[in-house]
Formats: structure tokens, sequence, C-alpha cells
């Protein structure tokens, strides 16, 4: 994260990570402040078993620009209504130059959740367990969704 105001946010990646048995790593750095401690905590990530990044940032939002210059692993941008609505931070993160991808997810806190279940995808693709755990999430969202319409059916009929 770039700052410690994109917790409130990044708390539902994390959730995700967490529900998902994913082990995982919560930092605080900056592209525009602390750049020296960024690239090193990103050039050290296969010291720590990364398999992927996960960047939240605002406004001018280089942050995952900023690790995804430093790294061949996926990284995720997920942009923070800080300003201007996040449409500032959606464009930085979205707008990288060709062959210096980020993948871009949405705007707050379904964007969060969404990176974390970007993430656990692509580290399924080397873990069956994970893809397992992937498989039953989804169908528990699913019948959660039923659920909750057999609910509302009966109450409208009721």
């Amino acid at each position: 994260m770039g700052s410690d105001s994109d917790l409130p946010v990044m708390q539902a990646c994390i959730d995700v990570l967490n529900e998902l048995n994913i082990p995982s790593e919560v930092k605080i750095t900056s592209a525009h402040r602390t750049p020296e401690a960024t690239q090193q905590y990103v050039q050290s990530a296969d010291e720590r078993g990364c398999v992927a990044f996960i960047c939240a940032a605002g406004m001018a939002a280089h942050l995952a620009g900023a690790v995804a210059a430093q790294t061949l692993k996926p990284v995720i941008g997920v942009p923070i209504n800080a300003s201007l609505e996040g449409l500032d931070a959606l464009l930085a993160t979205v707008q990288m130059p060709a062959g210096i991808p980020v993948a871009t997810v949405a705007i707050g806190k379904a964007g969060a959740k969404n990176a974390g279940y970007l993430a656990a995808q692509i580290a399924a693709t080397g873990d069956n367990d994970l893809r397992q755990r992937l498989i039953d999430n989804r169908a528990a969202s699913a019948q959660a969704v039923i659920d909750k319409d057999a609910a509302l059916q009966a109450k409208l009929a009721g």
C-alpha cells in the first residue's frame, strides 16, 4: 500500500487471502517517498516465496508501475479513491507502457476483493489444493445468492 490510509479498502483483499488460507505480507511503501525501499522489497520477493504483488495507491498511483518495473511476477493494481473519485488512480494504474503490464481491478473495495481473488487464481495455476478452495469458494458464493433469492421470494409471497 502507498499509505496506511489505504488499509480500510485493502482489508477486503486481506480478508479474501485469509479466507483462502493464502499467506501474504502487508507493507506500506511508496513509489515516490521510499523508492529505494520499494525496489529492495520487490527484488527480495523470491527469497520470501512471493507469487504475485497486489499494489494499492491513490492519486498518482505509481506504486503498481514501480513494482512492475522491478519484477517479472504478476502485479495487480488496486486504484484507491483518494481524489477525483479514484479516476486519477485508475488511469495512472491502467495506463502502463507496453512490456510492463499491471493487471488493474476496480476502484475501491470491490477491486481490493477481486485483487485477492485474481492473485489466488494466479497462485492456483500451480496449486491444486488452492484451486479446489477457489472452486469451493465460488460454489459457496453462488449458494448465498440462491439462498438470498429464496428468502426474497418467500417474503414477497408472504
